[in-house]
Formats: C-alpha cells, sequence, structure tokens
C-alpha cells in the first residue's frame, strides 16, 4: 500500500496529489491569463477562460494552504537536499508558497473594495460598492504582475527539476514525486 505521509526516501501520496493537482490547475490559471492578454476583447476563449480566472484562483490558494500545512506535519519526514543547492531550493520553495498565497490575496482585497464585487463558486463573498476604495485599487494592481512573476518561479522550478536533477545530478527527486 502506498504510504500517505512523506518520508526521507520519498514523497507520500498526499504531497504528490496535491502537488501534480495544484500543477495541472495552474497550468490552467496561467493559461487562462495569458490567452486573456493575447487575445482581443470579445473573442469567445478569452471570455470562456477568464469567466472560471478567479474560482480557480481562490481554489489555489485554499489548496495551498491546505498543503502547506500538510507540508509543515511531514516537515521532519520529507526529502532534503544538503548544500548550497539545498537551501536554492528551500528559498525558492519559500519564494512560490509566499506568492502563492500574495497574488490571490491582493486580488482578493482588491475586490473587496471594488465595484464589482466578489463571489466564489456562486457565493457572494463581497458585495459590490458604490465607490471603489482607493488603497484597495492600488493594491490589486500588483496582482498581475506578482502572477507574472509567479508564473516565471513555476517555470524555473520545473527547469530546475529538469535541468540540475534530471540531466546534471540524475538523481532520484523526480521518481520521489511521481
Amino acid at each position: 500500500m502506498t504510504q500517505m505521509i512523506d518520508r526521507p526516501d520519498r514523497y507520500g501520496l498526499v504531497t504528490r496529489l496535491f502537488h501534480w493537482g495544484m500543477a495541472a490547475l495552474f497550468a490552467a490559471q496561467f493559461a487562462s491569463a495569458a490567452v486573456h492578454w493575447a487575445l482581443p476583447r470579445e473573442n469567445t476563449l478569452r471570455e470562456t477562460l477568464w469567466a472560471y480566472h478567479a474560482d480557480l484562483g481562490v481554489t489555489l490558494l485554499l489548496l495551498v494552504l491546505l498543503r502547506g500545512a500538510w507540508g509543515l506535519r511531514n516537515l521532519s519526514n520529507r526529502p532534503t537536499e544538503a548544500g548550497p543547492m539545498g537551501f536554492a531550493a528551500k528559498a525558492g520553495h519559500a519564494a512560490l508558497y509566499a506568492l502563492m498565497i500574495v497574488v490571490p490575496v491582493l486580488k482578493i482585497i482588491g475586490a473587496a473594495g471594488g465595484t464589482r464585487g466578489f463571489s466564489y463558486l456562486g457565493w457572494q463573498i463581497f458585495p459590490a460598492r458604490d465607490a471603489a476604495i482607493a488603497w484597495t485599487e492600488t493594491i490589486s494592481e500588483w496582482h498581475g504582475t506578482l502572477g507574472w512573476i509567479l508564473a516565471a518561479l513555476v517555470l524555473g522550478h520545473i527547469g530546475a527539476a529538469l535541468i540540475w536533477h534530471q540531466i546534471i545530478k540524475r538523481d532520484t527527486v523526480l521518481k520521489r514525486m511521481a
């Protein structure tokens, strides 16, 4: 039977499901943002994908929080890497987690003070305001920029896994996550 919790030699099933499930959802989220940016207004694909962007973002935030709690519970059991690359891996993961939390929270704060309101999966979270609160609009403007920085970090994460672990070191990191 597959172990549910992490071990020093392999990540557990729950960690792997979080990792790969969230990877797929982040790919969809970045694709919706890229299509929204690249295609003209009134484009059907653009509007269809963008309609899911906010709900997917909140879902990802909730999953990040759950995954973070799960990771902290398993921290002493997780596989580790020593030396400068171990430090770089920890710093990279900390940056990823920070942005995975900050990016959606900035937009939620912006929505709380915005004129459109905010709902999640059809549930009204914040009602629309008659007038926007200026500081929340300013905070919300950072959402897109930091989102693209997050996308760049994700690509760096993938590159590090493939280039450093698979090609240079030829170690078992990818097998531990598969």
